[in-house]
């Protein structure tokens, strides 16, 4: 099979479908790489590191959807570049068909094979290709409100763990799945007051089998939310 990995084109999207370690590892697998020039910019990657790997390396995408057998993306394709995917290839990537119809209405008409990663599903049930963006999304909620509670950046001058002295900031995070979960994680790492509402009380028992006391776990009414919500320093939903 070829596979075709061309360079992202959606708006601040800086990561690519294949890094070089994985070429190398479809490559010896009998299979045939090839990568737009520059694809593996915003990751540290030249294009050398993918000829080392064993992919060739051509300058459009155009090239890759000519000829490749399979499309490897990260996000939804762009217009320009559903026009160029044809019938019997093959199409992996993150899709997110739901807000977007334009999108799965010209997939359907490419007749293309196109294959979400968020619907992949394992043999127990789990999403193993969407899971990593949730684990990435909880922690870096985190790391990203203490920034903006930060004075210098909009916020009341609060830090998360506080200081001797000082209370910590009260983290209130809404819904103990993946995301839920990682944020807690991170945020009790760096000495926040955290507290986690679900309604699935299996999820609170979990968290709290976890973590221990340093979370506090609550059951999801209208009430709890209203007032936790009220009294947080930073609210993750």
């Amino acid at each position: 099979m070829l596979v075709g990995v061309p360079k992202e084109i959606k708006n601040k999207e800086f990561r690519v479908g294949m890094t070089p370690t994985s070429v190398r590892e479809v490559v010896e697998a009998g299979h045939k790489v090839v990568v737009e020039t520059g694809c593996g910019v915003g990751i540290g990657m030249d294009d050398t590191s993918y000829r080392k790997a064993g992919a060739k390396v051509v300058k459009t995408a155009a090239e890759i959807f000519a000829k490749a057998d399979m499309i490897v993306k990260v996000k939804e394709p762009q217009a320009s570049e559903r026009k160029m995917l044809r019938e019997g290839q093959i199409l992996f990537t993150y899709l997110h068909l739901a807000p977007d119809p334009a999108q799965t209405k010209d997939l359907v008409k490419s007749k293309a094979t196109c294959i979400a990663y968020e619907t992949v599903t394992s043999p127990t049930g789990g999403l193993p290709l969407l899971a990593p963006m949730s684990e990435v999304a909880g922690r870096l909620s985190i790391q990203a409100g203490a920034y903006y509670l930060e004075k210098a950046h909009g916020g009341h001058g609060l830090l998360l763990g506080g200081v001797p002295g000082v209370d910590p900031a009260k983290v209130v995070i809404i819904g103990g799945g993946m995301v839920g979960r990682h944020a807690a994680h991170i945020a009790l790492g760096m000495g926040a007051d955290v507290w986690v509402i679900d309604r699935n009380v299996d999820v609170l028992r979990s968290l709290w089998s976890q973590f221990g006391r340093p979370l506090n776990t609550v059951y999801s009414t209208k009430d709890a939310i209203e007032r936790h919500c009220a009294e947080a320093d930073l609210v993750v939903s």
